[in-house]
């Protein structure tokens, strides 16, 4: 591993202690298991039939697809999506905090988006598979020379009026502040010209009301932490509501920045991580931008 690869100092403490474990509880958490798998297991058959037919259809009818297909996932999984804030325009790259695997599918609920992944979620069963057939950008963390390539490709797409999803982080975090924002891709923006909107992800508990919701942590994806652990979780709870809160877009060219090429960009990494922070409860602490990845872009 290079030492610019992203890292988070979440682990399992982060996550929440063991539910309880009357016979009344767990009898609930196996009917939950049990209705929520089966549905889920449906809608990942359909899916796996949609790739087929996606190569055929123009990007107006994959975007729908795209989109119905993830409100079925979280809808499966017993999640539901509150979206707030303006839709974001074409060419737009789409800037949020990461803290589970179920934020491509509420990203891709309100607007789908060509997201920008590291390799290994390719290799991931069948949601890989389905991301690379939805147009998932991957990228390999450990190959740095191949960064360049990497931001050109992601301006060409922008360009071309393609929305691409970002986690700017490089990693997953429970949510308790944002880490360090990998300033490359924001380099693809100001290169292409293309708006930035931040998008602010935010877990809670089936229930409590958003203004004073306290953080959730069961669907967070972090430390040693398995796709199936993880999963196992999410079906299980009573339920978990995630809100979408679209912040103001941002311009590329007007963030103040210095003369270098690469201060542009991390000004730009940080107007955004500020309007993410500013959208999420409480104060939430923003870590600086990474500068020797910038170097490297």
């Amino acid at each position: 591993m290079n030492p610019w690869s992203p890292t988070s100092p979440c682990d399992p403490g982060c996550l929440p202690g063991r539910p309880p474990s009357h016979a009344s509880a767990r009898a609930l958490r196996a009917l939950r298991l049990a209705v929520r798998g089966a549905a889920l297991a449906v809608v990942l058959v359909a899916g796996l039939l949609a790739t087929l037919v996606v190569p055929l259809l123009g990007p107006s009818a994959v975007a729908g697809v795209q989109r119905l297909w993830a409100a079925a996932v979280l809808a499966a999984c017993g999640v539901r999506v509150r979206h707030t804030g303006p839709v974001a325009p074409p060419g737009a790259l789409v800037v949020a905090n990461h803290v589970s695997w179920l934020d491509v599918f509420a990203l891709h609920a309100v607007a789908p988006v060509r997201m920008l992944a590291k390799t290994e979620v390719r290799a991931w069963p069948l949601l890989g598979l389905m991301a690379a057939r939805a147009g998932t950008v991957f990228l390999d963390r450990d190959r740095l020379r191949d960064l360049p390539g990497a931001v050109a490709g992601l301006a060409g797409a922008l360009r071309a009026g393609t929305p691409i999803g970002v986690f700017a982080e490089g990693t997953t975090r429970c949510g308790r502040d944002l880490g360090a924002f990998r300033p490359a891709a924001f380099q693809a923006a100001r290169d292409a010209g293309a708006p930035v909107v931040p998008v602010a992800l935010r877990y809670r508990r089936r229930g409590d009301l958003p203004a004073a919701a306290p953080l959730d942590t069961t669907a967070a994806f972090v430390g040693d932490d398995t796709l199936a652990s993880s999963l196992l979780r999410v079906l299980t709870a009573r339920g978990i509501d995630i809100d979408v809160t679209a912040c103001a877009v941002v311009d590329p060219y007007v963030v103040p920045a210095g003369p270098a090429r690469a201060s542009a960009r991390r000004a730009l990494a940080r107007r955004t991580a500020a309007a993410i922070a500013a959208a999420l409860p409480g104060d939430t602490p923003v870590l600086p931008t990474v500068p020797e990845l910038a170097r490297a872009a």
